[in-house]
Protein backbone atom coordinates (compact mmCIF):
# COMPACT_ATOMS: atom_id res chain seq x y z
CA UNK A 1 0.00 0.00 0.00
CA UNK A 2 1.72 3.23 -1.12
CA UNK A 3 2.04 6.25 1.12
CA UNK A 4 1.17 9.47 -0.68
CA UNK A 5 1.79 13.00 0.57
CA UNK A 6 -0.68 15.75 -0.30
CA UNK A 7 -1.59 19.36 0.41
CA UNK A 8 -3.36 19.17 3.76
CA UNK A 9 -4.84 19.28 6.24
CA UNK A 10 -7.54 16.64 5.89
CA UNK A 11 -10.49 17.83 3.84
CA UNK A 12 -8.74 19.61 0.96
CA UNK A 13 -9.65 19.15 -2.68
CA UNK A 14 -6.21 17.57 -3.00
CA UNK A 15 -7.20 14.83 -0.56
CA UNK A 16 -10.31 14.22 -2.62
CA UNK A 17 -8.14 13.94 -5.76
CA UNK A 18 -5.77 11.54 -4.00
CA UNK A 19 -8.66 9.31 -2.95
CA UNK A 20 -9.82 9.11 -6.56
CA UNK A 21 -6.32 8.47 -7.94
CA UNK A 22 -5.50 5.76 -5.38
CA UNK A 23 -8.26 4.82 -2.92
CA UNK A 24 -5.99 2.31 -1.14
CA UNK A 25 -3.08 4.68 -0.46
CA UNK A 26 -2.07 5.76 3.02
CA UNK A 27 -2.48 9.53 3.13
CA UNK A 28 0.14 11.92 4.54
CA UNK A 29 -1.20 15.50 4.87
CA UNK A 30 1.42 18.25 4.51
CA UNK A 31 1.35 21.95 5.27
CA UNK A 32 1.98 23.10 1.70
CA UNK A 33 2.90 21.95 -1.81
CA UNK A 34 6.70 22.10 -1.29
CA UNK A 35 6.38 20.00 1.86
CA UNK A 36 4.33 17.37 0.01
CA UNK A 37 6.83 17.19 -2.85
CA UNK A 38 9.78 17.07 -0.46
CA UNK A 39 8.17 14.15 1.36
CA UNK A 40 8.22 12.28 -1.95
CA UNK A 41 11.80 13.34 -2.69
CA UNK A 42 13.11 12.26 0.72
CA UNK A 43 11.39 8.89 0.73
CA UNK A 44 9.10 9.80 3.62
CA UNK A 45 6.33 9.10 1.11
CA UNK A 46 6.22 6.98 -2.04
CA UNK A 47 4.83 9.89 -4.01
CA UNK A 48 2.71 12.99 -3.77
CA UNK A 49 -0.49 14.48 -5.19
CA UNK A 50 -0.51 18.23 -5.84
CA UNK A 51 -2.61 20.71 -7.82
CA UNK A 52 -1.10 21.91 -11.11
CA UNK A 53 -3.68 24.19 -12.72
CA UNK A 54 -7.24 25.46 -12.42
CA UNK A 55 -9.63 26.27 -15.24
CA UNK A 56 -10.37 29.70 -13.68
CA UNK A 57 -7.20 30.68 -11.82
CA UNK A 58 -4.70 29.12 -14.25
CA UNK A 59 -1.42 27.57 -13.15
CA UNK A 60 -0.51 26.85 -9.54
CA UNK A 61 2.78 28.73 -9.63
CA UNK A 62 4.17 27.14 -6.46
CA UNK A 63 3.89 23.72 -8.09
CA UNK A 64 5.45 24.95 -11.33
CA UNK A 65 8.43 26.42 -9.52
CA UNK A 66 8.96 23.33 -7.37
CA UNK A 67 9.10 21.17 -10.50
CA UNK A 68 11.64 23.53 -12.04
CA UNK A 69 14.02 24.04 -9.12
CA UNK A 70 13.60 21.14 -6.72
CA UNK A 71 15.13 17.69 -7.02
CA UNK A 72 13.64 15.91 -10.07
CA UNK A 73 10.28 14.18 -9.81
CA UNK A 74 8.21 12.47 -12.50
CA UNK A 75 4.49 12.89 -13.09
CA UNK A 76 2.90 9.43 -13.28
CA UNK A 77 -0.82 10.28 -13.47
CA UNK A 78 -3.24 13.20 -13.67
CA UNK A 79 -6.83 13.81 -12.59
CA UNK A 80 -9.37 16.47 -13.56
CA UNK A 81 -11.49 17.22 -10.49
CA UNK A 82 -14.67 19.32 -10.67
CA UNK A 83 -14.43 21.94 -7.92
CA UNK A 84 -17.55 22.81 -5.97
CA UNK A 85 -17.34 25.15 -2.99
CA UNK A 86 -19.70 25.11 -0.02
CA UNK A 87 -20.36 27.61 2.75
CA UNK A 88 -19.68 25.71 5.99
CA UNK A 89 -20.38 26.74 9.57
CA UNK A 90 -20.88 25.38 13.07
CA UNK A 91 -24.35 23.91 13.73
CA UNK A 92 -26.90 26.61 14.54
CA UNK A 93 -25.22 29.32 12.43
CA UNK A 94 -27.42 31.26 9.99
CA UNK A 95 -26.17 33.14 6.94
CA UNK A 96 -27.47 36.60 8.06
CA UNK A 97 -25.37 36.29 11.25
CA UNK A 98 -22.06 35.58 9.47
CA UNK A 99 -19.59 38.44 9.95
CA UNK A 100 -16.20 36.82 9.32
CA UNK A 101 -15.45 34.20 6.66
CA UNK A 102 -12.21 32.22 6.34
CA UNK A 103 -11.06 30.59 3.10
CA UNK A 104 -8.23 30.20 0.58
CA UNK A 105 -7.57 33.14 -1.79
CA UNK A 106 -8.50 31.00 -4.81
CA UNK A 107 -11.91 30.34 -3.28
CA UNK A 108 -12.39 34.06 -2.67
CA UNK A 109 -11.74 34.72 -6.34
CA UNK A 110 -13.99 31.92 -7.54
CA UNK A 111 -16.92 32.78 -5.22
CA UNK A 112 -16.98 36.57 -5.66
CA UNK A 113 -20.58 36.77 -6.83
CA UNK A 114 -21.93 34.67 -3.95
CA UNK A 115 -19.94 36.63 -1.38
CA UNK A 116 -21.13 39.97 -2.78
CA UNK A 117 -24.76 38.81 -2.95
CA UNK A 118 -25.16 36.76 0.24
CA UNK A 119 -22.38 38.09 2.51
CA UNK A 120 -22.02 41.77 1.54
CA UNK A 121 -21.06 42.93 5.04
CA UNK A 122 -18.82 40.01 5.96
CA UNK A 123 -15.04 40.31 6.26
CA UNK A 124 -13.34 37.58 4.21
CA UNK A 125 -9.90 36.50 5.44
CA UNK A 126 -7.35 34.45 3.48
CA UNK A 127 -6.42 30.99 4.83
CA UNK A 128 -3.56 28.61 3.91
CA UNK A 129 -6.10 26.18 2.41
CA UNK A 130 -9.85 25.69 2.32
CA UNK A 131 -9.52 22.71 4.67
CA UNK A 132 -7.43 24.72 7.14
CA UNK A 133 -10.23 27.30 7.08
CA UNK A 134 -12.84 24.65 7.88
CA UNK A 135 -10.66 23.24 10.64
CA UNK A 136 -10.27 26.69 12.22
CA UNK A 137 -14.01 27.44 12.05
CA UNK A 138 -14.77 24.14 13.80
CA UNK A 139 -12.71 25.10 16.88
CA UNK A 140 -14.51 26.46 19.96
CA UNK A 141 -13.91 30.17 20.25
CA UNK A 142 -12.89 30.59 16.60
CA UNK A 143 -13.01 34.23 15.47
CA UNK A 144 -14.56 33.08 12.17
CA UNK A 145 -18.24 32.32 11.64
CA UNK A 146 -17.95 30.33 8.42
CA UNK A 147 -15.57 28.80 5.92
CA UNK A 148 -15.73 28.36 2.17
CA UNK A 149 -14.38 24.89 1.43
CA UNK A 150 -15.11 21.51 -0.09
CA UNK A 151 -18.00 19.48 1.26
CA UNK A 152 -15.49 16.84 2.37
CA UNK A 153 -13.98 19.40 4.76
CA UNK A 154 -17.33 19.86 6.48
CA UNK A 155 -17.59 16.11 6.92
CA UNK A 156 -14.10 16.00 8.46
CA UNK A 157 -14.63 18.85 10.91
CA UNK A 158 -18.28 18.55 11.88
CA UNK A 159 -19.56 21.61 10.06
CA UNK A 160 -22.95 22.01 8.42
CA UNK A 161 -23.46 23.10 4.83
CA UNK A 162 -25.34 26.39 4.64
CA UNK A 163 -25.01 26.72 0.85
CA UNK A 164 -23.61 24.46 -1.83
CA UNK A 165 -22.04 24.94 -5.26
CA UNK A 166 -21.45 28.63 -4.58
CA UNK A 167 -18.73 29.18 -7.18
CA UNK A 168 -19.27 31.72 -9.92
CA UNK A 169 -18.76 28.97 -12.50
CA UNK A 170 -20.32 25.52 -12.09
CA UNK A 171 -17.88 23.95 -14.55
CA UNK A 172 -14.67 24.81 -12.68
CA UNK A 173 -12.05 22.06 -12.82
CA UNK A 174 -8.67 21.65 -11.13
CA UNK A 175 -5.99 19.42 -12.61
CA UNK A 176 -4.05 17.37 -10.07
CA UNK A 177 -0.96 15.27 -10.73
CA UNK A 178 0.57 12.34 -8.92
CA UNK A 179 4.38 12.40 -8.80
CA UNK A 180 7.09 9.96 -7.77
CA UNK A 181 10.86 9.78 -7.67
CA UNK A 182 12.45 9.10 -11.09
CA UNK A 183 12.11 5.51 -12.24
CA UNK A 184 10.48 3.43 -14.93
CA UNK A 185 8.04 5.40 -17.07
CA UNK A 186 4.43 4.44 -17.67
CA UNK A 187 3.85 2.60 -20.95
CA UNK A 188 2.36 4.54 -23.89
CA UNK A 189 -1.42 4.29 -24.10
CA UNK A 190 -2.09 6.22 -27.32
CA UNK A 191 -3.65 8.99 -25.22
CA UNK A 192 -0.74 10.49 -23.32
CA UNK A 193 0.64 13.81 -22.18
CA UNK A 194 4.28 14.85 -21.68
CA UNK A 195 5.48 17.70 -19.45
CA UNK A 196 8.78 19.61 -19.65
CA UNK A 197 10.56 22.55 -18.08
CA UNK A 198 12.84 24.36 -20.54
CA UNK A 199 15.51 26.99 -19.88
CA UNK A 200 16.87 29.19 -22.65
CA UNK A 201 20.57 28.93 -23.47
CA UNK A 202 20.59 32.71 -23.97
CA UNK A 203 18.10 35.49 -24.58
CA UNK A 204 17.98 36.49 -28.23
CA UNK A 205 15.36 37.44 -30.85
CA UNK A 206 13.32 34.41 -31.87
CA UNK A 207 14.41 32.20 -28.93
CA UNK A 208 10.84 31.22 -28.05
CA UNK A 209 9.98 30.68 -31.73
CA UNK A 210 12.94 28.32 -32.06
CA UNK A 211 11.60 26.20 -29.21
CA UNK A 212 8.07 26.17 -30.60
CA UNK A 213 9.39 25.19 -34.02
CA UNK A 214 10.84 21.97 -32.57
CA UNK A 215 7.28 20.96 -31.71
CA UNK A 216 5.54 22.35 -34.80
CA UNK A 217 7.67 20.73 -37.50
CA UNK A 218 7.13 17.32 -35.89
CA UNK A 219 3.37 17.69 -35.48
CA UNK A 220 3.47 17.80 -31.66
CA UNK A 221 0.46 19.68 -30.29
CA UNK A 222 1.02 21.87 -27.23
CA UNK A 223 -1.75 21.82 -24.60
CA UNK A 224 -0.19 24.31 -22.17
CA UNK A 225 2.68 26.79 -22.12
CA UNK A 226 3.62 28.91 -19.10
CA UNK A 227 6.47 31.33 -18.55
CA UNK A 228 7.98 31.81 -15.07
CA UNK A 229 10.71 34.21 -13.92
CA UNK A 230 14.14 32.71 -13.31
CA UNK A 231 14.85 35.18 -10.52
CA UNK A 232 17.94 36.50 -12.34
CA UNK A 233 16.36 39.86 -13.17
CA UNK A 234 13.42 41.39 -14.99
CA UNK A 235 12.74 39.77 -18.35
CA UNK A 236 14.45 36.45 -17.59
CA UNK A 237 12.08 33.50 -17.93
CA UNK A 238 11.93 29.74 -18.21
CA UNK A 239 9.04 27.78 -19.70
CA UNK A 240 6.69 24.93 -18.79
CA UNK A 241 5.26 22.87 -21.64
CA UNK A 242 2.50 20.24 -21.74
CA UNK A 243 1.96 18.50 -25.05
CA UNK A 244 0.26 15.50 -26.60
CA UNK A 245 2.15 12.25 -26.89
CA UNK A 246 4.59 10.01 -25.04
CA UNK A 247 8.39 10.23 -25.01
CA UNK A 248 8.38 6.79 -26.62
CA UNK A 249 6.67 8.27 -29.71
CA UNK A 250 9.14 9.09 -32.46
CA UNK A 251 7.80 12.61 -33.03
CA UNK A 252 8.01 13.43 -29.30
CA UNK A 253 11.49 11.95 -28.91
CA UNK A 254 12.74 13.94 -31.91
CA UNK A 255 11.24 17.15 -30.47
CA UNK A 256 12.92 16.56 -27.11
CA UNK A 257 16.25 15.88 -28.79
CA UNK A 258 15.87 19.09 -30.80
CA UNK A 259 15.14 21.12 -27.66
CA UNK A 260 18.14 19.56 -25.93
CA UNK A 261 20.38 20.77 -28.76
CA UNK A 262 19.27 24.41 -28.66
CA UNK A 263 18.29 25.05 -25.02
CA UNK A 264 20.31 25.59 -21.88
CA UNK A 265 18.48 22.88 -19.94
CA UNK A 266 15.51 20.60 -20.58
CA UNK A 267 13.97 18.98 -17.52
CA UNK A 268 11.73 16.00 -18.38
CA UNK A 269 8.79 15.75 -15.96
CA UNK A 270 7.17 12.62 -17.32
CA UNK A 271 4.90 11.04 -19.93
CA UNK A 272 1.63 9.74 -18.52
CA UNK A 273 -1.98 8.92 -19.53
CA UNK A 274 -4.26 11.88 -20.17
CA UNK A 275 -7.13 12.14 -17.72
CA UNK A 276 -9.59 13.07 -20.47
CA UNK A 277 -8.59 10.10 -22.67
CA UNK A 278 -8.29 12.27 -25.81
CA UNK A 279 -6.00 10.75 -28.44
CA UNK A 280 -3.88 13.12 -30.55
CA UNK A 281 -4.50 13.67 -34.24
CA UNK A 282 -1.31 12.52 -35.93
CA UNK A 283 -0.19 14.92 -38.65
CA UNK A 284 0.80 13.35 -41.96
CA UNK A 285 4.49 12.45 -41.95
CA UNK A 286 4.85 12.31 -38.15
CA UNK A 287 3.66 8.83 -37.22
CA UNK A 288 6.13 6.27 -35.86
CA UNK A 289 6.07 4.15 -39.07
CA UNK A 290 6.77 7.27 -41.18
CA UNK A 291 9.72 8.24 -38.96
CA UNK A 292 11.02 4.67 -39.24
CA UNK A 293 10.64 4.63 -43.03
CA UNK A 294 12.41 7.99 -43.32
CA UNK A 295 15.23 6.73 -41.12
CA UNK A 296 15.61 3.64 -43.31
CA UNK A 297 15.68 5.78 -46.44
CA UNK A 298 18.39 8.01 -44.97
CA UNK A 299 20.46 4.97 -43.99
CA UNK A 300 20.30 3.69 -47.57
CA UNK A 301 21.31 7.11 -48.94
CA UNK A 302 24.29 7.24 -46.58
CA UNK A 303 25.26 3.76 -47.73
CA UNK A 304 25.29 4.96 -51.32
CA UNK A 305 22.16 3.05 -52.30
CA UNK A 306 20.68 5.84 -54.35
Amino acid sequence: MPRLAYLGPEGTFTEEALRLLDPTAERLPCANVPAALNAARSGEADGAVVPLENSIEGAITTTLDEFAWGEPLLITAELLLPVQFSLLARPGTEIPHIKRVYTHPAAITQCRAFIARELPDAVVVAAPSTAAAAQEVSLPGSPYDAAIAARIAGEHYGLVELATDIGDRSDTVTRFVRVARPGQLTEPTGSDRTTLVVFLADDHPGALLEMLTEFSVRGVNLTRIESRPTGDGIGRYFFHFDFEGHVADARVGEALAGLHRICGEVRFLGSYPRADGIAPQIKRGTSDPEFAEAGGWLARVRAGQV
